[in-house]
């Protein structure tokens, strides 16, 4: 699988580590190409990286920026990103004080879909921490990824992604529950100071 990661900060990191381990080729996009190549540079497998704006020859992009850098990515994305799986790991806080911040459209995923009705957009990988995606397992158990979209070969594709990587999939539903999804990776923000404030942990379903 061919895919472009749009970010170069520690999520990017995360969840490219992820893809390499699972045989995929990634593609680093970053608004600082020198940050893309240093990124690329410190990471192993079939990596290449370049600058926001580039085009997108891959089917899958993952959107690892702050919420706050959604209108700009799309904007320069306008029109390109038809038919592409489009993965939304944002979480909309206020990135200075962590506040939930109150969505429009109901979610980040949702406001992205609107904003770009030609992708197929997935939620995923906004429960999971940065740290923890690097190698994969909390507590040596799997990391489990939830899922959300309207668009069930889309989710297909993010399993695959994530699965190869040895993470659990859990399917959320359609892209409404993305607003839960969201109110889940803030909780998980939100109980970091009890958990030792390390951003160590995991959330888990346990059946």
């Amino acid at each position: 699988m061919d895919i472009t990661i749009i970010g170069t900060g520690n999520m990017a990191r995360g969840i490219a580590t992820r893809a390499l381990a699972g045989g995929h080729a990634v593609t680093l996009l970053g608004t600082d190409a020198d940050k893309s190549r240093a990124l690329a540079d410190e990471l192993s497998g079939d990596v290449r990286s370049g600058a926001v704006g580039d085009p997108i020859s891959g089917d899958v992009v993952v959107l690892a920026v702050w919420y706050q850098a959604l209108d700009d990515v799309l904007g320069r994305y306008a029109g390109r990103l038809d038919g592409k799986t489009v993965v939304d790991i944002t979480n909309p806080v206020d990135p200075q004080t962590y506040a939930p911040l109150t969505v429009e459209a109901g979610s980040a995923a949702q406001e992205i879909a609107a904003k770009a009705p030609g992708a197929k957009v997935v939620k995923a990988f906004n429960t999971t921490f940065a740290g923890s995606l690097l190698e994969g397992r909390v507590a040596d158990q799997p990391l489990d990824v939830f899922v959300a979209s309207d668009d069930d070969a889309a989710k297909a594709v993010v399993r695959e992604l994530a699965e190869s990587a040895g993470l659990r999939v859990l399917d959320a539903g359609p892209l409404a529950v993305a607003r839960q999804l969201e109110g889940a990776g803030y909780l998980h923000m939100a109980i970091q100071p009890g958990v030792g404030g390390t951003y160590a942990s995991a959330l888990k379903i346990v059946s």
